[in-house]
């Protein structure tokens, strides 16, 4: 059974249910989020553990183990604990639920980290449906109208794109015979080989799959649902969704693309197109529309919207590969690394200061370097590394994704990515502006846990290594994007 190999899994899951369990018993809840924390890192030490081992496949291949899958997994576990940490000054609003709450939280991690590893069209489908939902319950955690707006309307485009995806992998099911990605690549090479033409039931299929996953990627134009479930959501999984669930939807993508539909040529280049044309309107769309945004969660989703298109150049570069390098992918993958740490850090922010001044609108942010000048210096450092100027991670992505993208001659798709980084500045330095300029509207420091300091500490280190010393994180990136195929 190999049930060794998913330990890590298997560790999380177990922590879930302990959770739920001494809920009924506990009357401090505090120790709630330390248990998390602690199956956090037991699942973590496993994972590391792990490491050094060669890739393996898993029950009759749906599952892999391999250097790409693991990297993934410790990522996710990194914004897990970043997560739990910034919610013990949040569960206050809901109480009486923060049992369900952290085990919701470990249970859509144990989605991701399944689906980080999965080679098998079934697998991916079962694990992307464990994660959205336990996502789609804590969107409502709050349970007042806008968060349960926020739930049902998330649920309901989630639904369908679920069937959008699924629709499209019967599609390439009905072409192949197959589930597995590597048997699925056999056979699509084997018919272009025999010379019988392009099948259209295929590439359908293709294009159906990329609707999908780019719904779960929050990807130009399957990013309606951002907006208000990013304004509705409680604040702590806001951040969560922002980037673990970009994480995994990118990390799926780049599963199934090489994996499956690296080649022919013609094929990969089609996609690669298509990843690229998504790209340019989705960076730009993001942008402008962020630019009116008075509500900073609103504006932080439009900004996850253009960082997508961002992330995309790395695909498309993949696909319009003339070599067998791994750029596109490593680039990617440092990408989703110093965005994950860049917007953890401005979500965690963003709890402290709306937990003093009641209220999510920039303009309620006035004179918050004054009254707290080390919290506004933070998100000022992130929403910095957002706009992409060193010595930031977000510089250091950008610079490395650009190259990738203008060594496939994507040389135009980056002329718009840098003309979309200097539009972003105007509403991320409008932020930054607020909060030193502006007068105070509120007396006192804003006050927080030691929790959370420390997850805002985390992330704004992890902001500022990835931008000045990225070189360790760069070779890890590397080996991770040597992905296995079985």
């Amino acid at each position: 059974m190999n049930l060794e190999l998913i330990i890590p899994e298997l560790s999380l899951l177990a922590c879930a249910i302990v959770i739920i369990l001494l809920d009924l018993f506990l009357q401090r809840k505090g120790w709630l989020a330390v248990i998390s924390l602690t199956g956090l890192v037991i699942a973590a030490g496993f994972t590391i553990a792990a490491w050094g081992n060669n890739p393996q496949a898993i029950f009759n291949n749906m599952l892999t183990v391999d250097k790409f899958a693991l990297f993934f997994k410790l990522l996710l576990l990194a914004i897990s604990a970043l997560v739990i940490l910034a919610s013990v000054d949040y569960v206050s609003k809901f109480a009486r639920f923060q049992g369900e709450y952290y085990a919701l939280v470990l249970v859509s991690t144990l989605g991701m980290m399944l689906m980080a590893g999965t080679t098998e069209l079934i697998s991916i489908f079962i694990s992307l449906e464990l994660t959205s939902i336990s996502l789609y319950a804590l969107v409502g955690f709050l349970k007042d109208p806008k968060s349960t707006e926020a739930s049902l309307k998330y649920l309901l485009l989630g639904a369908i794109a679920s069937a959008v995806l699924l629709y499209g992998m019967a599609f390439i099911f009905g072409f192949t015979g197959k589930t597995q990605l590597g048997d699925i690549a056999q056979v699509v090479q084997a018919t272009v080989s025999s010379g019988s033409p392009a099948n259209p039931g295929l590439i359908l299929g293709v294009v159906l799959l990329i609707a999908g996953l780019g719904f779960k990627i929050a990807a130009f134009p399957f990013q309606m649902w951002v907006p208000d479930v990013y304004e509705g959501a409680p604040t702590p999984i806001t951040a969560y969704l922002s980037v673990a669930s970009k994480a995994t939807g990118f990390a799926i993508i780049l599963r199934i693309f090489y994996s499956a539909f690296n080649l022919p040529a013609w094929l990969s280049n089609d996609w690669g197109m298509i990843f690229a044309i998504l790209a340019a309107i989705g960076m730009t769309v993001g942008n402008i529309v962020a630019i009116p945004q008075v509500n900073i969660k609103r504006m932080l989703g439009y900004s996850g919207i253009a960082q997508a298109g961002y992330l995309m150049l790395g695909i498309a570069a993949m696909g319009l590969s003339t070599s067998n390098g791994i750029m596109g992918q490593s680039s990617l993958i440092f990408f989703l690394t110093g965005y994950a740490a860049t917007n953890m850090g401005a979500f965690i922010a963003v709890i402290a200061i709306s937990n003093k001044v009641g209220s999510d609108l920039i303009e309620d942010y006035a004179g918050i370097g004054k009254r707290s000048p080390l919290l506004a210096l933070a998100l000022t450092l992130c929403l910095i590394s957002l706009t992409g100027i060193p010595p930031t991670a977000g510089f250091m992505a950008k610079f490395y994704i650009f190259s990738a993208a203008v060594q496939q001659n994507l040389l135009w798709l980056v002329v718009i990515a840098v003309l979309n980084s200097v539009i972003s500045a105007y509403y991320y330095l409008r932020v930054v502006k607020v909060m030193w300029f502006n007068e105070p509207k509120f007396e006192g420091r804003v006050s927080s846990s030691g929790a959370l300091r420390l997850a805002l500490l985390l992330a704004c280190l992890g902001v500022i290594l990835l931008g000045v010393i990225p070189d360790y994180v760069m070779k890890l990136t590397e080996i991770a994007a040597k992905i296995h195929i079985f």
